[in-house]
């Protein structure tokens, strides 16, 4: 299924940023030209957040799995264009799923680790998922008994599958059913004229009060990709240790397909402390390692080998990094929610530089190749912050609908720019970043309707939600609550019900404040800037 614009089409091609070369395809030519390079490396600790096994394969034996289950796929009745959901950790396992899924010609939609039942029900049967491929578990998390109960509210899901080992019933477990067919399974793939033109993933844009799906080609993942390259300087054959799942644009942008295309070795990281990443870069002599923009500065002086090349990946919520002299290879990746990304090494001053506007090719500054990326913003109005526009090889074009079978463009300007909706900015050599710090921070919309649930707690006479910023995380969510008359509300008992309610992951709050009262604006509404202030003089009052 094509959703590109042909139009668009035919100028990347002709620029030479798109090929005819799936994502499936440059994994498939590493192991024909270097079979026993090795391809895929699970951590040491992945029994400690998943179920299996740490598992490492080559590149042959890695594309002989991807050819047993793309075929597996084939025979049980999933063909071309069929959507299939996947909501995994970062094992060898799940990437061999992803890439089978590819190469069948199926289009996956990666779900976020931390999304309930409810989340991927609703996901899912809004794209018209055919089948759905998930671990048994992470961390403590029963993620495939939540999937089970996902197909018996989809009845159009007709495949469930699981990664790991306590695979609940009623979920087809992968490793044992491929073992068992053995040898029997062959694939062969369908004809299909420009197979990298044809979409590849749905993707969640994680901005607003709705998850929105947003579709991608094989093409426009490899322009994310080339940028990487590029600016970060991969050779050919790497070590990548990429601790971002592969869910969105930070972990396959800047993780698997920077892998694919320099047929460089997957070192797949599930983040639980910075220490235990440095640790891991430093077991397997990474090349690369990949980590959230606000931790680079720790990891840099944790680092053992000055040839290591950092990835330091900010998104919209990221507070501005401090400067500091990195001791190697600094490069920001700015993450535009799920719509586009921008890499940017750093120079000599080690400060992050001003995003310009206008076009971006690969590696920065270079204005002979073709444009990866351009960038603008809205037209500015009174009392309205400007906005982002990209356009480009790598950027979204066609949103994904199925009511009566309907594909509409989405956010677009007149002017050929996608509008992502993220505010910016405005400094003297463009803006800066890719967002405002704190602003959309976690995605969850209106924090009144946040406030309604916070209140519903027995006990509470009313609630407000409010955002903090962080230096870790660039932003976390709290709760202020003022308890009825003569009620102290207990701290643990108010995160075990939001739990049972099955409130949102992300609408958890990380504290909880006990006042009085809400401090009230002049028009009265609640005023979350004071009750911010409020946390930052009283931390003994937070719980």
């Amino acid at each position: 299924m094509k959703a590109t614009l042909e139009s668009l089409t035919q100028e990347y091609h002709e620029s030479g940023v798109w090929s005819d070369v799936p994502l499936d395809e440059l994994f498939r030519r590493t192991a024909a030209e270097h079979p026993d390079r090795l391809a895929l490396v699970d951590a040491s600790d992945r029994v400690n957040w998943t179920g299996g096994t740490p598992r490492q394969l080559s590149y042959a034996d890695a594309d002989k799995e991807i050819d047993r289950l793309a075929a597996f796929f084939s025979t049980v009745g999933l063909s071309s264009d069929h959507v299939i959901g996947i909501q995994a950790p970062n094992t060898v396992d799940t990437v061999i799923a992803v890439l089978a899924a590819l190469r069948a010609g199926l289009i996956i939609s990666p779900l976020p680790l931390h999304w309930r039942q409810k989340n991927v029900l609703e996901a899912l049967n809004s794209i018209g998922a055919k089948g759905f491929i998930a671990a048994d578990r992470v961390e403590t998390r029963d993620v495939g008994s939540a999937a089970r109960d996902v197909a018996a509210d989809l009845f159009s899901l007709r495949f469930v599958f699981g990664l790991g080992k306590d695979i609940p019933d009623g979920l087809i477990e992968l490793a044992p059913m491929l073992a068992e067919m053995g040898n029997d399974l062959q694939f062969t793939p369908a004809e299909r004229p420009d197979p990298a033109d044809h979409t590849a993933t749905i993707c969640w844009s994680r901005s607003g009060e709705e998850n929105v799906p947003v579709s991608r080609c094989h093409n426009h993942w490899i322009s994310a990709a080339q940028m990487i390259v590029q600016e970060a300087h991969i050779k050919e054959g790497s070590s990548i240790v990429a601790p971002y799942s592969l869910s969105g644009l930070t972990g396959l942008g800047a993780g698997l397909v920077p892998c694919l295309l320099t047929g460089g070795t997957l070192h797949l990281h599930h983040p639980t402390s910075l220490a235990n990443l440095a640790a891991h870069a430093n077991e397997v002599s990474a090349d690369v390692v990949i980590t959230p923009g606000p931790l680079a500065q720790t990891l840099d002086r944790k680092l053992e080998s000055s040839d290591t090349t950092i990835l330091a990946a900010w998104n919209i919520s990221a507070p501005h990094p401090s400067t500091f002299v990195a001791r190697r290879r600094l490069v920001d990746v700015h993450v535009a929610d799920e719509f586009a990304l921008l890499a940017k090494a750093r120079g000599p001053s080690a400060k992050m530089k001003a995003t310009s506007l206008g076009k971006h090719s690969g590696p920065n500054g270079c204005e002979s190749g073709p444009a990866l990326l351009e960038i603008a913003v809205t037209d500015e109005v009174e009392e309205q912050i400007p906005t982002l526009l990209v356009k480009g090889p790598m950027v979204p074009d066609i949103g994904w609908r199925t009511i009566n079978g309907d594909q509409r463009r989405v956010r677009w300007e007149g002017t050929g720019f996608l509008n992502t909706n993220i505010k910016v900015e405005l400094v003297e050599d463009g803006i800066s970043g890719f967002g405002i710090p704190g602003l959309y921070a976690l995605g969850t919309g209106n924090l009144e309707t946040v406030d309604v649930i916070y209140a519903s707690y027995p006990g509470i006479r009313e609630a407000a939600a409010f955002v903090v910023e962080d230096p870790i995380l660039g932003a976390r969510m709290y709760a202020a609550l003022v308890p009825d008359a003569g009620n102290v509300p207990d701290a643990g008992s108010f995160f075990a019900y939001l739990d049972a309610e099955g409130v949102d992951l992300a609408k958890i709050p990380h504290r909880v404040l006990i006042l009085q009262s809400l401090p009230r604006n002049p028009d009265g509404t609640i005023c979350r800037e004071r009750l911010t202030m409020r946390t930052q003089r009283m931390p003994a009052a937070v719980a």
